[in-house]
This record gives C-alpha cells, sequence and structure tokens, in this order.
C-alpha cells in the first residue's frame, strides 16, 4: 500500500512540474507571405531556441512561465524581436514576417578569418553574394553576379565562361586568385586554375558566395595572392525542400536544375542535388597563323554542355557539433582561352569527396580529388599541324589524323612531335586540422595543412613518362586576436610557415588593427601573398620537348645554371572603413598599396641557340634521359623577374529608399609604377623594358550602378557597368592599342591587324546595361527573366574571345515540400 502511494505522489508531482512549462510556436514569413525557412528563434534568457522549418513553422516546448523576448534572426533580413508570455501548460502563438534587412552592417562573414563575424568586424575587404540574390538572379550562370561587386574585374569569354580577376595582373591563364568551396580547393591540380564552370556545386545549393580582397595566405595558404572566392552551400537542416528549376535562352541555352534536402530526426539529414546545362557559344573563329598564312581553328565545336550532381549527408552527435559527408561530380565540354589560343575541353571530369568535422573549438577536414580528360587538345596547335601535313602533300584524313600529336617539317621531310592533346588522371589529397578557443579577450586559431598533388598527364604535356608527378606541401598557421572592447579597438596578428617538396619554405605573416568608429570600422591590414609556380610551370613537357617546366634550374653548355623558379610575392598595405554615414546610407571603401616581386615570366628561351648554347641538364637529370638526344640546341622555359608597385581604392555606396528599394554604387581605381631602367624588369633579356612585359591587364577606372526593388510580388534590378578601355596583353594574345612600345618611332602593336601570332581586335572594356526581373506566382513559384547587354553593345572582355552580345534567358522555379505530411 505504501509503494502504490508513493508511486500516485510520484505521478501527481510530474504533472505539476510539466504544467510549470509551456511552449512558443507560431510561423515566419517573408512580408510577401512566403514561408521562411531557416530562421532562427531564440528566447532570450532562457537558452532555449529553434529554427524554422520549410512551411516556417517552429516550436519549442518546456519554456518555464513568464515573460520573455522572443528574437528572430536570418542572414538577409531585419532582425524581429517581440515580447510574448508564456503560461504554464499552454502554447502560446507568435507569427511574425521578416523583411528584407535595410543594414548591411548586420552582414554574417565565415571566410575571412574561418569563423562567423559581423562584416564590419572583418580586417578585410569582403564582398558577399547572397542566398536572395542568388534565388532572385534568373539565369544558371551565377559568374554573372559577380560583375555587380566592387574591385573585381569581371571578364566573358563568351556565353558560358566568367571569370574574375583581383588587383591587377590577370592573365589568361591566372592562378593568382584562390578558389574555395566549403573548405575545399577547388582548382585543377596540374594548372591552377580555377574550376569556374568544373565546379560540382549547383546553382540551388548555394547559401552565399563570399570575395575576399587582397592576400589571404595566412589562414588559406598559397595561391590566395590577390584575392579569395568562397562558396559555401546550404546545410540541410536549415534548407529542407525540393527545388526544381527549368530555363532556356538565346544561343540554345537550356537548363535544368533539381535539389532536396531533409532532415531526419533531429541528428541526421542529408542533400542531394543535380544541373544539366547546353548552349552554343557565340558565332566566333579565333585566327590561327602558320607558316605566312591564316586559317581558322580546326574542326570548331561551339556547343557547350555542363552536367554535375552530388550529395552530402550531416549528422549531428551532440549539441555544437557536426560531421559532414560529401561527394560531388562533374563532367564539361566548352571552349576555353590559354596564353597559346584556345583548347577544346571535351569531357573533362571533376570529382570530389570529402569528410569533415565542426565543433565548437575543433574543425577537422579530409577531401579527395579527381580530375580527368582524355581528348581535350589545343586548337591552334592542332591547326597548325593539320595545315603542315595539308602543306606537305599529305592526304586530308591522314593530316587529320596526325594533326593530335605530329607536325610535318616539310623542310627536313620529317615529323616532329607536337602534341596538342592534354589527357588527365590527376589527383590531390588534402587534409587540415585546426582548433580556436578563446580566454576573455583573447581569441587563437591554429591549424595545419597538408597537400599531396599527384599529376598525371599520361605523357601528354608533363614530365611524367614514369608514372604521376608526386609534390607535396606542408603549412602550419595560427592566427591571434586581442579585443578592447571598451575601446573599440582588436589587434590581430596572424602567420603561417609552408614547405614545399619543391620551391621550398615561405613564411606569410599578417597583421591588421580595427576600431569602431560611429556606426561602422576603421581597419589597417598588412598582408603578405604568395602565388606558386603551377606543376605545369614547374614540371611541364610540351611540344616534344620545346618547352620544358622549370622546377629544377637548367644546366647550360657552356657550364653556366638557370636558376628554378620560386614564389611570386605581394605585400599589401590596406586602410578601409565600413559604415553608415547617414541615415540609410551605408559605404564601404579602401585604399591599398602593393608592393609586387617575383614575376613569372611567358615561356622564353633559356638555351641560346644563336651563341651556340644547348641545355644539357633538367636539375641533375640529363637531357638525355628526358628526350633521348645528348644536348638541346633550343628550349624555352620560365625564370623569375621584376617588381612592381601598384596602388589603388575601391568605393562602395548603398543607400535604402526603403526596405523594397534600394540604389547601389561602386568605383574602383587602380595604377602602377614600373621602373624602365631597372634591367631586372626586362622579362626576356633583350635589354629593353617594356610595359607589355609586366602588364596589368586591368583597366585604371571601373564604375557601376545599380536599381535593386525587392517587393512582395514583383522583385528586380538593373544594373549598368562601365570599364575603362584597357591594353591586356598575354601569351600570344593582345588585345590592345596600336602603340610605340619601345619608342623607335615603329609601332609594335597594331589595332585591327596580325600581331604575331594573333588578331588583335583592339583594347577591352566599354559599358553594358544587365536587367533582371521576377514575380512570385503564388508561394514557392518564381518566374524570372534575366538579359545581359540589353543595348546590344559590342564590347570584348577578353583575348581570343568573341564580342558578348545580348543574352536573354527565363527561368521557372518551383520550392515544395516533397514529403510534406
Amino acid at each position: 500500500m505504501k509503494k502504490i502511494l508513493t508511486l500516485c505522489i510520484l505521478f501527481l508531482s510530474l504533472g505539476v512540474f510539466a504544467q510549470d512549462g509551456g511552449t512558443l510556436s507560431g510561423t515566419v514569413t517573408e512580408t510577401n507571405g512566403t514561408p521562411l525557412m531557416g530562421v532562427n528563434v531564440v528566447i532570450l534568457g532562457a537558452n532555449k531556441g529553434a529554427v524554422t522549418d520549410f512551411d516556417g513553422k517552429y516550436q519549442i516546448p518546456n519554456i518555464a512561465a513568464g515573460t520573455y523576448t522572443v528574437r528572430m534572426s536570418s542572414v538577409g533580413y531585419a532582425n524581429h524581436e517581440a515580447t510574448v508570455s508564456i503560461t504554464a501548460g499552454q502554447t502560446t502563438t507568435h507569427n511574425a514576417s521578416l523583411a528584407a534587412s535595410t543594414n548591411a552592417l548586420e552582414e554574417v562573414v565565415i571566410t575571412a578569418n574561418k569563423k562567423a563575424q559581423k562584416v564590419t568586424d572583418v580586417p578585410a575587404t569582403v564582398n558577399v553574394i547572397r542566398a536572395k540574390d542568388i534565388q532572385d538572379f534568373p539565369s544558371f550562370n551565377l559568374g554573372e553576379l559577380a560583375a555587380r561587386q566592387k574591385g573585381v574585374d569581371f571578364v566573358r569569354t563568351g556565353v558560358l565562361g566568367t571569370g574574375i580577376n583581383i588587383r591587377g595582373f590577370n592573365s589568361a591563364f591566372n592562378a593568382k586568385n584562390l578558389q574555395v568551396t566549403d573548405d575545399r580547393i577547388s582548382t585543377l591540380i596540374a594548372t591552377g586554375l580555377p574550376f569556374g564552370s568544373f565546379s560540382t556545386v549547383t546553382k540551388d545549393d548555394v547559401e552565399r558566395v563570399e570575395i575576399l580582397l587582397g592576400p589571404n595566405g595566412t589562414l588559406y595558404g598559397p595561391n590566395a595572392h590577390n584575392g579569395l572566392v568562397s562558396t559555401i552551400t546550404k546545410n540541410p537542416f536549415t534548407s529542407e525542400g525540393t527545388t526544381l528549376a527549368v530555363g532556356a535562352g538565346n544561343q540554345k541555352v537550356v537548363t535544368a536544375r533539381v535539389r532536396h534536402a531533409q532532415k531526419i530526426g533531429k541528428k541526421w539529414a542529408y542533400k542531394l542535388h543535380l544541373e544539366k546545362s547546353t548552349g552554343t557559344e557565340f558565332d566566333y573563329t579565333d585566327t590561327v597563323y602558320f607558316a605566312g598564312n591564316s586559317y581558322k581553328e580546326l574542326e570548331l565545336d561551339p556547343d557547350f554542355d555542363s552536367f554535375k550532381y552530388g550529395g552530402a549527408v550531416h549528422f549531428r552527435p551532440n549539441e555544437g557539433s557536426e560531421v559532414i559527408a560529401y561527394y560531388g561530380h562533374s563532367n564539361n565540354s566548352n571552349l576555353a582561352v590559354t596564353n597559346a589560343g584556345r583548347n577544346q575541353i571535351k569531357d573533362w571530369e571533376i570529382d570530389v569527396a570529402q569528410i569533415k568535422y565542426v565543433s565548437k573549438h575543433i574543425f577537422a577536414n579530409f577531401y579527395y580529388t579527381w580530375s580527368r580528360t582524355e581528348d581535350t587538345y589545343a586548337i591552334n596547335q592542332r591547326t597548325q599541324n593539320y595545315q603542315s601535313f595539308i602543306l606537305g602533300g599529305f592526304s586530308e584524313q591522314e593530316a587529320l589524323r596526325r594533326s593530335y600529336t605530329e607536325q610535318w617539317n616539310s623542310a627536313f621531310g620529317i615529323a616532329l612531335p607536337r602534341g596538342a592533346v592534354f589527357k588527365d588522371a590527376s589527383e590531390r589529397m588534402n587534409g587540415e586540422l585546426q582548433y580556436n578557443n578563446n580566454w576573455g579577450a583573447f581569441y587563437l586559431t591554429a591549424g595545419v595543412q597538408y597537400q599531396k598533388d599527384m599529376a598525371d598527364s599520361k605523357g601528354t604535356y608533363l614530365l611524367d613518362q614514369d608514372g604521376s608527378i608526386d609534390i607535396a606541401q606542408t603549412g602550419g598557421y595560427a592566427q591571434m586576436e586581442y579585443k578592447l572592447s571598451d575601446l573599440g579597438l582588436n589587434f590581430l596578428f596572424g602567420a603561417r610557415y609552408d614547405n614545399h617538396d619543391l620551391y621550398g619554405s615561405n613564411f606569410i605573416p599578417k597583421f591588421a588593427v580595427t576600431k569602431s568608429l560611429g556606426s561602422g570600422m576603421l581597419r589597417f591590414t598588412y598582408g603578405k601573398g604568395i602565388a606558386v609556380p603551377s606543376i605545369l610551370n614547374l614540371k611541364g613537357n610540351l611540344f616534344g620537348g620545346l618547352l620544358i617546366g622549370n622546377g629544377e634550374g637548367f644546366t647550360l653548355s657552356d657550364g653556366s645554371k638557370v636558376d628554378p623558379l620560386e614564389v611570386e610575392t605581394i605585400n599589401s598595405f590596406e586602410v578601409g572603413y565600413k559604415g553608415q554615414l547617414a541615415g540609410k546610407l551605408y559605404i564601404d571603401a579602401n585604399a591599398y598599396y602593393n608592393i609586387s616581386e617575383n614575376f613569372i615570366t611567358p615561356a622564353i628561351e633559356v638555351s641560346n641557340i644563336a651563341g651556340g648554347v644547348s641545355v644539357t641538364h633538367v636539375g641533375d637529370q640529363p637531357v638525355s634521359e628526358l628526350l633521348g638526344i645528348a644536348a638541346a640546341p633550343f628550349v624555352l622555359s620560365y625564370k623569375n623577374f621584376g617588381k612592381v608597385n601598384t596602388y589603388g581604392a575601391d568605393l562602395g555606396l548603398n543607400y535604402y529608399f526603403t526596405d523594397q528599394v534600394r540604389a547601389s554604387m561602386n568605383y574602383s581605381w587602380f595604377d602602377r609604377s614600373l621602373d624602365k631602367n631597372d634591367l631586372g624588369n626586362d622579362g626576356n633579356g633583350d635589354g629593353v623594358v617594356l610595359e607589355t612585359e609586366l602588364p596589368i591587364n586591368t583597366p585604371n577606372h571601373k564604375f557601376s550602378l545599380g536599381a535593386h526593388y525587392a517587393g512582395s510580388k514583383f522583385y528586380g534590378s538593373v544594373f549598368g557597368r562601365y570599364v575603362q578601355k584597357y591594353d591586356f596583353f598575354s601569351g600570344i594574345n593582345i588585345a590592345a592599342k596600336t602603340q610605340d612600345l619601345n619608342g623607335d618611332g615603329t609601332n609594335d602593336v597594331i589595332e585591327n591587324a596580325q600581331n604575331g601570332r594573333t588578331w588583335n581586335y583592339g583594347q577591352l572594356g566599354g559599358f553594358t546595361l544587365d536587367a533582371n526581373m521576377g514575380v512570385h506566382l503564388k508561394p514557392g513559384l518564381t518566374l524570372g527573366v534575366n538579359v545581359t547587354n540589353i543595348l546590344d553593345a559590342e564590347m570584348r572582355e577578353f583575348v581570343a574571345s568573341p564580342a558578348i552580345g545580348r543574352l536573354f534567358s527565363i527561368e521557372l522555379k518551383y520550392n515544395f515540400d516533397l514529403f510534406k505530411n
């Protein structure tokens, strides 16, 4: 009887305790009534919270009775706060509508210091392309949004090909801006070029893109030299639902995408994404010059085809930690510009597998990258090879067959190895372990990184006849911050030490001071960056030994030595301010001064055929072992040279007329000083320093204006962009005005004429006007239209590329919950 009575009292007590708690629930929407998923709902003072689901709904149980402040927040939206009363045993309903944020200072970024920070606290200039910007942009080509960012040189090679450069020294083979996706380095293994359209990520899975201007090598390592582009994808825990999108446009563009994300209980979630895009490039054929004649590119295929898919599984073992496993694949066929004309990309595949662990203090990351192609080839080289056989009297069929690997020398009656095909079976392994913590006002981030490149061209363009070229590099870094909150001061010091198998060790420091000033932040920063020679620079073997990489130096027949390549360095000093000028006017401005040294030359002669001096050794290896000849009388390779100071400024203004209407303005200025009396700046060794030896390939002035509207039913923007005309020299490619480079009275560069091995159409740059608009047909269903270059202005944005005409696209997108109820 006593036991029964005790149990009854226990149950009654539990019932009483249960009555002490209440529940808060509700729905969060945009101002147009569309449910908002992924909104953080926090009960201040109760240490409780939730995240809204696909339908914008949330529920927070077991809240002690009382009066609280509830705060709702989501990136890109204004915070919402309200007072709610919780009654024991009852459910309190609180619905809210979040307006698009008009406070640009509340933006949160992650990339700069590898942790979430308000954008004003970041000691760097950061552009953010937000999820809503991406969602409202009705084009398959996400790269177009980069044209709307300050301090960025946007380039376009056609319908598909877009890219950016930051703060000068662009080229047709530019690896000075590091591309990162979800903490994965996203560059090709042998060349170091950014993936670009080769990325395995689809548009609808992108949460945001952060573009950092200036060197960021301390935390990210080599090649975060001029800047860093970081793509961050959506977490399925906060982005549940299914997205279906179809689009079409001129140039026969057709695109289709699907994404699905779902939570399974509180600990598991997954996402899947897929995208297919096809189309045809603008009607343009680059001219190939050979044996005194001009020819069209051989068997040019203007069609592009991009197919990509991927998926991830997320597991939360406990509160505050997450394990993520990802796999992605892409297959691409398209045209690509290089320093020696264009390449015909044929079924180039990228595969990525990643597993990482994220918690409050520990970050661990391991991933593996595969790169595969069998049939990609250099169009310019293949065209020359083909014509050599036709001129030599061979049949069309034989000329086509042999054009991939050989060139006929009629003078000697022999076929020379001049391979045009690029095969790739390269792999890369990366790992990182990081620790971060804070003790009061002192914050520490420290870590180690390892990378092993296994480059394998199957003997087509690297010195890899005996198997893959394996090169490892290890780096360690530490970054410390000390915050004097009362004074609004923050001090940051970081340092990195890298060791590479071929080019040795490098030290990369960083220092910054930030000071709160008014409603913004003033910053002073110093940073060093390095641009490393690519494996192609170090271990290349092109055109039958005519061009050999300089990873280990050369010995010449006269006993002299050619030093191996070293890293290119930049030391950058910057001052900037981001804040609120007045009312709804926001500013983001910077000025910088860079000292750049040790540039890598274009391919130049390291032998001296005129003086009878040949190459006998590559590193310690005799040429006879590499090329099967006692000595190489003519060898092209790369050297380090030069020192240039560059300087500039960027200004971004945003004015919010209302929550729905915003105007934006961006302006950038860039220039440099080159000492033409310093023969250290003589890249080709002819005793004369020319502007073309260290071309900045960047406009002095860029200016843009935008008007943006985000209403409950309609949304859209109009964006005008002016790029001052500028010269561009890269390899054989020239886009420049008529000019006398060396002052001898004769024009060395002639516009609208053949210049060396290319046709010079004149300078790049001009004015374009773009617009996009969309309509919410019903909750979850949108229809959007995008027009690039509305005025159809004839504007070239890159060498060896067509003038970019008007591009029109339309997209229908539907978001829904596939497993609702």
